[in-house]
C-alpha cells in the first residue's frame, strides 16, 4: 500500500528490457497433463507461458543465469517449465517439477494433488470470495495470486518484504502491476482524501452486468461511505459520511482481471454471460480520463465449467507468438477462431497493452 508522505519506490529492474512483443514466433507448446485435480494449476501456467513479456524474459534466461538462492526458486522452476512447454517436441508434458517444488512450505497449497480423494476436485471453495488462503488448493484464481507473489520474492532473492520499497522493483511488477487510488470526499466539507494501493489483478462484480464495460463501470463508480462504513475527516475530526470513488492511477502492462462468479451472499455460481472485448480501452477507468485511448489486447483467458463453486473443471484459451488462438483442456490443444474465445463464460481475463 502506498500511503501520504511515503518515497516513491526504487526501480531495480530496468523497464527497457521488457519487450511486449513476443521475440521468436513458433507454433504452440504442448499440452499439460492433469496429474490428480491439477487443471486449476494447469491453465494459470499456460496463460503465464503465453504472456509475451514474461515469456520473453523467461526465454531469456536472465534470470538463472544469476541466481544464487538456495533451494525453492519459483522463477527458475517457471523458466525451466516455459522452455520445456514451448520448445518440447511433445504434445503434451507432465509438470511434474512444478508440483513436486511447489510442494515447499512457501505454498503448502498442493496436499490435495497427493490426496485427490479428499472431497475431488474442491476446485472453487474459494472462487472469488475476497478471501486468499494458500495453504488450501483448488481454485485457478489464487493459484495465479500466489504464483505472482512467490516469482516477485524470488527476483528479490526470497526477501519476504512484499512492502513498499519492494514495488516496482522486479520484472513481475513491472509487467502485471498497477496502482489504485481511492479518492474520498467528505459530504460535510468536501474535503478530499487521496489513497493508493498497488495491485495485480483486479477483482470484478459481476451480478447484474452484461458486459466487462459495465462490471469496469460500476468498480470505478462512486460510492457512499455512511454508517459502520463512515469516514473520519480530517479536517471535521470527526466520522463523517463520505463518497468514494475508485480509479486506475497508473495503469499495468499486463491487466489481469477476474470476474467473480460466487455470490456473495450464498456463495453460489454466477453463471451469467458477460460479453468482453477483444480489445479494452481502460481510459474511461483511469484517475485521469482526458488523453489518447490505453488499448489493450486479449491474450487469454480462463474458463471454469460446472454448475457449483464447489466442482467443476478449468480450461483455457490462449494466443499464440503465431496470432493463432487456441483452446487448451489439459493435455488437448486445438486451433480455434476469435468468435469461440469471445463467446466464453470466463473467469480470469488477461489483457496486455
Amino acid at each position: 500500500v502506498i500511503g501520504k508522505g511515503m518515497n516513491p519506490p526504487q526501480k531495480i529492474f530496468p523497464s527497457e528490457k521488457i519487450y511486449m512483443n513476443w521475440r521468436q514466433k513458433r507454433r504452440p507448446g504442448a499440452g499439460l497433463y492433469n496429474l490428480g485435480s491439477t487443471c486449476y494449476l494447469n491453465v494459470i501456467l499456460q496463460c503465464l507461458t503465453y504472456t509475451p513479456p514474461l515469456a520473453n524474459y523467461l526465454l531469456s534466461r536472465q534470470h538463472s543465469r544469476f541466481c544464487r538462492q538456495q533451494g525453492f526458486c519459483m522463477m527458475c522452476i517457471m523458466e525451466a517449465h516455459v522452455r520445456k512447454v514451448l520448445y518440447s517436441s511433445a504434445t503434451a508434458i507432465r509438470p511434474r517439477a512444478v508440483i513436486r517444488d511447489l510442494k515447499c512450505k512457501q505454498f503448502q497449497v498442493l496436499q490435495q494433488v497427493f490426496f485427490p480423494s479428499l472431497r475431488g476436485e474442491l476446485l472453487t471453495y474459494f472462487l472469488v470470495i475476497g478471501k486468499f488462503k494458500p495453504d488450501i488448493p483448488g481454485d485457478a484464481y489464487e493459484f495465479l495470486r500466489c504464483t505472482l507473489r512467490a516469482m516477485h520474492r524470488a527476483c528479490l532473492n526470497g526477501s519476504s518484504d512484499s512492502g513498499t520499497s519492494s514495488q516496482r522493483t522486479t520484472v513481475i511488477h513491472q509487467i502485471f502491476r498497477g496502482i489504485l487510488r481511492s479518492r474520498v470526499t467528505c459530504l460535510s466539507c468536501n474535503t478530499v482524501s487521496d489513497f493508493y494501493m498497488a495491485f495485480l489483478d483486479i477483482l470484478l462484480k459481476i451480478k447484474g452486468a452484461s458486459s466487462l464495460t459495465i462490471a469496469l463501470d460500476n468498480f470505478v463508480k462512486p460510492k457512499q461511505m455512511d454508517g459502520r462504513k463512515s469516514f473520519k475527516c480530517s479536517k471535521c475530526k470527526k466520522k463523517v459520511a463520505a463518497s468514494k470513488k475508485v480509479t486506475i492511477y497508473r495503469e499495468p502492462r499486463v491487466l489481469t482481471l477476474c470476474l467473480g462468479r460466487a455470490d456473495e451472499r450464498t456463495c453460489r455460481k454466477i453463471s451469467q454471460v458477460v460479453e468482453y472485448p477483444e480489445y479494452l480501452d481502460l481510459r474511461p477507468y483511469m484517475s485521469d480520463t482526458a488523453g489518447d485511448a490505453l488499448l489493450y489486447s486479449l491474450y487469454a483467458l480462463v474458463v471454469h465449467s460446472g454448475h457449483s463453486c464447489l466442482e467443476g473443471h478449468f480450461y483455457c484459451y490462449t494466443k499464440a507468438s503465431n496470432g493463432q488462438w487456441y483452446k487448451m483442456n489439459d493435455v488437448t490443444v486445438d486451433d480455434c477462431g476469435i468468435h469461440t474465445v469471445l463467446g466464453q463464460q470466463a473467469y480470469l481475463l488477461f489483457y496486455v497493452r
